[in-house]
């Protein structure tokens, strides 16, 4: 096992001839640290729009800020820094990629997108730290077969597996040091960063989305809340047979590790050659969780990461991964929900109307054409409930025809205003289940699976 090293920031630097597919990345601790790279990162930015401006004034040109910002030079840059700084950082910039992409500069949105994927993982010096704050200075002997290298790396911590003194495999999800104290300060930064000129449009508001981050950061790095809610989630489908949940071990658990049992489980893309009855049960089932989740529980694991499916092919069973962005709705909010997919269903577009105002939706002056562009949207999201027939995801429009109508709403800038942080988050979650559903080919009939809500 690597020698510890010192504390806080004291990470041996890579050397220069690592090995080009290393990913792994010491992380900034310190607040200083974190505001150091933000600004090394706007600096680089800010250079590099110079140069690009002095080489369009040499070639004739009249440079744009936007033109100047988004070269590929600055994508690439500022895509590995926030992916090496894991936390808020990164965390902020998936949320914006998916919340407000169609606002975005298309460059912008598939460097954002890019964040989703391309996580860092902790060099071992600063895993040691960690483990140390954890379990101290002993913490080898509580472990036996600690897997240096991670299963799974992500925005805010990663995953390794070993054995449990009592024999179990079990998982340990590893918080990456300085996250959770830095997600005020990180978010506050980015802020600053996408302030720059030609970056977002000026009618974008994008403060609420960006208080309500922080909200939820908080929540995810409390690993101990994701204990409880993986544990909630087992008592919930104890009896159902579909689905396979690691169980949390509160005795080895603490604020920065979450400790679970290894269950084994093949990528959900494995499916893709599954026969048609196959893809249809288990996108079904998938369907049928996130509406209990939503119209009972009222309690959804809102991350619609691919990576938190898996699929056992010898048995069908469904391995459900990482509940860290679990969110509590309102009462209010599911039932009014509940009000606007019934009134979608019948067609009742001042039924509609209302519902999607009492959620918290500008619908702007009745009659106006920004009023009727929302319910359009509405309705098309609502498209697979409103038939009683098996809606084929393959063949599915509705992502075109809703980025379609996202660039008319660039035409109603002054109207638009950022929906409900609720709706957000639930819709996160519609959103990764459609494309689940698209790429596994589903057919599904959504409409038969919404009856019992409604």
């Amino acid at each position: 096992m690597p020698d510890a090293g010192g504390k806080g920031n004291n990470v041996p630097r890579k050397d220069k001839n690592q090995d080009k597919h290393d990913k792994s990345r010491a992380i900034p601790t310190s607040r200083v640290g974190r505001l150091a790279r933000m600004a090394r990162m706007a600096g680089g930015v800010a250079g590099g729009m110079l140069a690009e401006g002095t080489r369009q004034l040499r070639d004739g040109k009249r440079p744009s800020a936007r033109d100047m910002l988004l070269t590929p030079t600055n994508a690439r840059r500022v895509a590995e820094q926030l992916s090496t700084m894991r936390g808020a950082a990164m965390k902020v910039g998936q949320i914006l990629s998916m919340d407000a992409g169609e606002f975005l500069p298309r460059e912008l949105t598939d460097i954002l997108a890019r964040l989703r994927e391309d996580a860092k993982h902790m060099p071992p010096a600063q895993l040691q730290q960690v483990m140390q704050e954890a379990y101290g200075p002993d913490w080898e002997t509580l472990f036996y077969d600690f897997k240096m290298e991670p299963l799974a790396a992500a925005s805010i911590g990663q995953v390794h597996k070993t054995i449990s003194p009592d024999g179990r495999e079990i998982v340990l999800k590893v918080q990456y040091p300085g996250v959770a104290d830095s997600i005020d300060s990180d978010v506050d930064n980015i802020a600053t960063l996408l302030r720059l000129p030609g970056l977002l449009p000026a009618e974008l508001d994008i403060k609420p989305l960006l208080e309500d981050a922080k909200l939820q950061l908080k929540g995810e790095s409390d690993y101990l809340k994701e204990a409880k809610y993986l544990q909630e989630f087992g008592k919930l489908l104890r009896n159902d047979k579909r689905f396979v949940l690691p169980e949390a071990l509160p005795e080895l658990t603490h604020h920065n590790v979450l400790a679970m049992t290894y269950v084994s489980g093949s990528s959900i893309d494995t499916l893709i050659t599954a026969p048609q009855a196959e893809r249809d049960r288990v996108m079904s089932a998938l369907l049928e969780l996130m509406l209990l989740e939503f119209f009972e529980l009222k309690l959804v694991q809102t991350d619609p990461n691919f990576a938190n499916y898996q699929y056992r092919p010898g048995t069908g069973e469904i391995v459900l991964l990482d509940f860290g962005a679990t969110r509590r709705f309102k009462a209010s909010f599911v039932n009014q929900y509940r009000k606007l997919a019934q009134a979608a269903i019948d067609g009742d577009m001042d039924q509609l109307a209302g519902a999607a105002e009492r959620l918290g939706y500008a619908l702007g002056e009745p009659g106006s054409p920004y009023r009727q562009m929302v319910l359009e949207f509405l309705m098309l999201a609502m498209e697979p409930v409103c038939e009683d027939v098996a809606y084929d995801f393959s063949g599915s429009k509705i992502a075109s025809n809703m980025s379609k109508l996202g660039e008319e709403v660039l035409d109603f800038k002054e109207a638009w205003k950022s929906p409900p942080a609720e709706a957000i988050y639930f819709h996160r979650k519609v959103g990764g289940m459609f494309l689940l559903a698209s790429r596994l080919k589903a057919r599904v009939n959504v409409y038969q699976l919404m009856q019992r809500w409604l």
